[in-house]
């Protein structure tokens, strides 16, 4: 059954990743999957935090990279309610996710002593978000280190997420809100560019999955992912 857009089960969303999207921060990526846009900055400060340092006198300084996420309130209909006085669960669960996604790849020794944050603001929601938000926080995570002077490289591979899933019993690639709200399996999967896992979260939505369809998602992923680092690195449109 052909998708409600008309891709092919194993097609990614249009992609489109604009470099240099605000001129206040050290580096800033509006990544863009479909209708889903996010906009993920980077901000580096010389210093780490408190619990990060040593008490073994002679211990190499190791930085730290962590993450904030956040959806506008104008990103979903009906409005977002603006997160003023705490984080809810499902925030506080996606910014864990993608700054431990983040660290997976960082040399923290060579990194230094600098902590580096990466914002992910969706402007826009149409699914998908948590994994465009470490896609993208990946290339404002490699522009911001180039920004510190270090004998060796920082990052020792890169990172990209994608969505899986089973839509009316086929496996598909990178889910938009119609498909995951209706989805029988919904599945992020998280890999490095030489294709090591680093995260995967799948759950069945109804009847349990098989081994079968596990493995026809994974693969799914794989190529997606590929897809996805291919574009990193060229910062051209899908």
């Amino acid at each position: 059954m052909p998708r409600h857009d008309d891709r092919s089960p194993d097609q990614l969303r249009p992609i489109c990743i604009q470099k240099g999207f605000t001129k206040t921060s050290i580096a800033s990526v509006l990544f863009q999957a479909g209708s889903t846009m996010v906009l993920c900055t980077a901000s580096l400060e010389k210093s780490i935090p408190p619990w990060r340092k040593s008490r073994v006198e002679g211990a190499p300084v190791l930085g730290w990279v962590t993450a904030e996420y956040n959806m506008l309130p104008g990103s979903t209909s009906p409005r977002k309610q603006r997160d003023r006085s705490k984080v809810d669960g499902r925030t506080t669960e996606i910014q864990r996710l993608i700054g431990r996604s983040l660290r997976a790849v960082v040399d923290f020794e060579a990194l230094g002593e600098h902590t580096i944050t990466i914002d992910c603001d969706v402007l826009q929601a149409d699914g998908g978000t948590r994994t465009a938000s470490i896609t993208g926080g990946y290339i404002a995570l490699a522009e911001a280190v180039k920004q510190i002077n270090s004998s060796r490289p920082i990052l020792r591979d890169s990172v990209a997420a994608i969505s899986v899933g089973v839509v009316d019993g086929t496996p598909v690639l990178d889910l938009d809100y119609k498909e995951d709200s209706t989805a029988e399996v919904d599945m992020n999967v998280i890999m490095t560019g030489a294709g090591k896992f680093i995260e995967v979260q799948g759950t069945a939505e109804g009847a349990p999955f098989d081994q079968d369809a596990l493995n026809a998602m994974l693969d799914l992923a794989k190529s997606g992912i590929r897809q996805l680092t291919k574009l990193q690195q060229t910062d051209k449109l899908s």
